[in-house]
């Protein structure tokens, strides 16, 4: 068959598929005012788990699964911005990591308002101006980020979802990488790479900022003096004019980090859940291991365990804790039951679908 007559074919289905998106759309836009009559969320992740697995398991090639997961992450973007016109916050400026992992999760229709801080994003979302909001939470290399554990102590904001990042780093300036004097970056990639950067630029002035975004942005404006690198993202490097002078430069080739998505309400049970909680434990000696306990007598697995001061009273403790399963189903409801008559203090920060 020609060239010609393939590409003939194509253009049909390519009419078929256009029609039949419109006709999805369509019937999203009528979900999104049924949703907005009953006061219901417009973003609801067990729906979008069970769509993408149902996805998954329809699919039979050639377009692999994450092909079809990006695909139809745009078509969700598109259907999400006609229910309702929704706005995510999330840690900034543009091109942060925090912002591709947004991108990741919402797609390119819906709004995005870059933000200063972490507390600025749980701020915008706790008085309604943004839906949503996306912070990280934790990466494979440096571990958990404080600041965001400490912000669901006062926040009532729960963990609608998460998203896992592969974070992979680059070196960007104006000028070759031997006339660099200087590098700006945050703690976090500065920390990331720290082996390379010993390795090839040992003994160049390295530069805490408040993200990879903002050191881009200085070496771009630095140029004059031409003597001044960033380690970014590819797409700060794309969107600030600066050359990639190396690729890759993490120490650990499985370097990611999670995010949280934050919001007001609590997904629905799917079959892969993790369910955050924080809690204050008694004064008293074996207080830890008789709620860690607790879990291991109900089989639950638990991810994550970080303790932080609670600020109130010196050497009292919060724990914040990761574990698998849904708190409505019935093994998870009877732990959390008996781990709040144990502790001081227990939150139900989330449950929501693990990512993959």
């Amino acid at each position: 068959m020609k060239i010609s007559q393939l590409r003939s074919q194509i253009d049909q289905l390519d009419q078929k598929i256009l029609e039949l998106l419109n006709d999805r759309a369509g019937l999203s836009r009528c979900v999104g005012q049924i949703k907005n009559r009953q006061g219901a969320t417009i973003y609801v992740p067990d729906r979008e788990w069970e769509i993408y697995q149902r996805l998954l398991r329809l699919n039979r090639g050639p377009l692999k699964g994450e092909a079809v997961k990006a695909i139809y992450r745009e078509i969700m973007s598109g259907a999400l911005a006609l229910e309702k016109s929704l706005q995510i916050a999330y840690l900034g400026p543009a091109a942060t990591f925090t912002h591709q992992a947004a991108l990741e999760k919402f797609g390119a229709s819906v709004g995005y308002v870059g933000l200063d801080s972490i507390s600025t994003v749980f701020s915008e979302v706790e008085k309604g101006r943004c839906d949503y909001g996306v912070v990280p939470i934790e990466n494979s290399t440096e571990g958990v980020v404080n600041h965001t554990l400490d912000m669901f102590i006062h926040s009532d904001l729960r963990i609608c979802s998460e998203i896992l990042l592969e974070v992979s780093h680059c070196l960007m300036a104006v000028c070759p990488m031997k006339q660099v004097r200087r590098i700006y970056s945050n703690p976090q990639a500065i920390a990331q790479c720290r082996n390379w950067l010993e390795r090839h630029l040992s003994g160049v002035e390295l530069i805490e900022v408040s993200s990879t975004t903002k050191a881009a942005q200085l070496a771009q404006m630095t140029k004059k003096n031409s003597k001044s690198a960033a380690i970014a993202s590819q797409l700060a490097a794309e969107q600030y004019g600066l050359k990639v002078l190396a690729k890759g430069i993490e120490d650990n080739a499985e370097n990611q980090t999670r995010f949280l998505v934050i919001g007001k309400t609590i997904a629905k049970p799917t079959q892969n859940d993790k369910t955050s909680i924080m809690c204050s434990i008694q004064d008293k000696v074996g207080a830890l291991y008789e709620m860690l306990k607790i879990f291991k007598d109900n089989r639950i697995n638990l991810t994550k365990i970080e303790s932080r001061p609670s600020k109130r009273k010196a050497w009292e403790y919060y724990f914040f804790i990761d574990l698998q399963g849904h708190y409505e189903t019935p093994k998870v409801k009877s732990a959390l039951v008996r781990v709040e008559r144990k502790s001081r203090f227990l939150k139900i920060l989330g449950s929501y679908p693990a990512a993959n």
